[in-house]
C-alpha cells in the first residue's frame, strides 16, 4: 500500500514531466506555425516563417542586444521600485488608519487614470529616456502589489500582534517577525500580477517616450513592413516577461511554504 504522500523524488519527477509537456507544447506550436506558412505560402510581410524571424538576430542594424538591455532595465527598474514602495506603503497603512483613510482612496482614483493618457504629460515633465519609462512601468505595477500586501497584512492574527506588544516589541519587529511572514503569500500574488504588467508598462513607455528599446524598434521597422523583425521584438519582450515571472516564482518557492502559496 502507498501512503498517498509524494516523496521528494516523486515531486521532482512530476515537475520534470510538467516542464517537458510545456516545452513540447511550445515546440509543437512552432512546428505548426512553420507548416501553415509553408503550406499556404503566406507572404512574409503578413506572417513570416519561424526561420525568417530567427534570421533577424544575425543582422547588426537592429541592435538587438542594446535594445533588449534597455527594455530589460526599464522592466526591472520599474518593477523593483513598485515592489519596494508598494510593500512600504502597505506597511504604513497598517500602522495608521488615518493614513489609510486619507491616502488609499486617492491612490485608487489615480490608478484608474489610463497610463497611455498620461504619456504626453510624462514627456513634458520628465522628457524622453529610460527613467521616464521606469516611472510608467512603476505606475502599472505599484497598485496590484500595494493592494495584495494591504490585504495580507490585515490577515495576520491580532493575538500575535498583541503578544508582540505585550513583550514590548517595536512595530518594526512585529512587521519583520509576524506580519511579513504571514503576508508573503499575498505579496507574491501581487508580484506575479505586476510581473505581467511590467512588460506592458515598458512597451507603453517606449511607444510614447523613448528613442531606444524593443518597442521603439517595432515602431521603426513597422514603416518598412519588416514583419520578421517585429515578430522577433515581440518574442524577446515575451521572453523578458517570462524570465521575470519565473524569477518571482523561484523566489516564492524559496520563501513561502508550499501549503501557504496562493497559486
Amino acid at each position: 500500500m502507498t501512503s498517498g504522500i509524494d516523496t521528494p523524488g516523486q515531486g521532482n519527477a512530476q515537475a520534470h514531466r510538467r516542464w517537458l509537456v510545456i516545452a513540447g507544447v511550445h515546440v509543437g506550436a512552432l512546428l505548426l506555425w512553420h507548416a501553415l506558412v509553408t503550406a499556404f505560402q503566406v507572404p512574409a510581410f503578413v506572417l513570416p516563417a519561424p526561420a525568417a524571424v530567427l534570421a533577424t538576430l544575425a543582422k547588426a542594424n537592429y541592435a538587438w542586444g542594446t535594445n533588449t538591455l534597455v527594455t530589460a532595465t526599464e522592466i526591472v527598474g520599474g518593477y523593483t521600485l513598485a515592489v519596494v514602495l508598494g510593500v512600504l506603503m502597505a506597511l504604513l497603512f497598517s500602522w495608521s488608519r488615518w493614513l489609510m483613510l486619507l491616502v488609499f482612496p486617492l491612490l485608487v482614483t489615480l490608478n484608474m487614470i489610463p497610463k497611455v493618457a498620461l504619456g504626453p504629460l510624462v514627456i513634458v515633465w520628465f522628457s524622453y529616456g529610460i527613467g521616464t519609462n521606469v516611472l510608467i512601468t512603476f505606475s502599472l505595477c505599484f497598485f496590484p502589489i500595494l493592494l495584495t500586501t494591504v490585504r495580507g497584512l490585515r490577515e495576520v492574527e491580532p493575538d500575535l500582534l498583541d503578544l508582540v506588544r505585550s513583550l514590548k516589541g517595536s512595530r518594526w519587529q512585529a512587521f519583520r517577525y509576524i506580519q511579513l511572514p504571514g503576508a508573503l503569500p499575498y505579496i507574491f500574488s501581487g508580484m506575479k500580477v505586476a510581473a505581467i504588467l511590467a512588460v506592458a508598462g515598458a512597451v507603453v513607455g517606449e511607444f510614447i517616450a523613448s528613442d531606444r528599446g524593443l518597442a521603439y524598434l517595432m515602431i521603426q521597422v513597422q514603416a518598412s513592413l519588416d514583419t520578421p523583425a517585429m515578430f522577433m521584438a515581440v518574442i524577446l519582450l515575451t521572453l523578458l516577461g517570462i524570465a521575470l515571472y519565473l524569477a518571482v516564482l523561484l523566489l516564492e518557492h524559496r520563501l513561502v511554504p508550499k501549503d501557504a502559496r496562493m497559486t
